[in-house]
């Protein structure tokens, strides 16, 4: 099953992109890309340096991760 092995974060938004992703830091210092998929899409244009919000990673690839965002 997809996402499986998937474990989920908490950071704050710390620049918004252009392209729809953002970079966002975790409590632990770490910096890295968020960006959504289908319907979340159209709420990161409501996103703002500061907003804390949920990620989901993949154990394979720590660099980014699939933002979480509330219907």
């Amino acid at each position: 099953m997809p996402g499986e092995n998937a474990f989920k974060v908490e950071g704050v938004v710390i620049e918004v992109m252009p392209n729809r992703t953002c970079w966002v830091k975790l409590a632990n210092g770490h910096r890295l890309r968020g960006y959504a998929t289908g319907k979340g899409k159209a709420k990161v244009t409501g996103l703002a340096v500061g907003d804390r919000v949920r990620l989901q990673l993949s154990p394979y690839d720590l660099s980014e991760g699939r933002l979480l965002l509330e219907t």
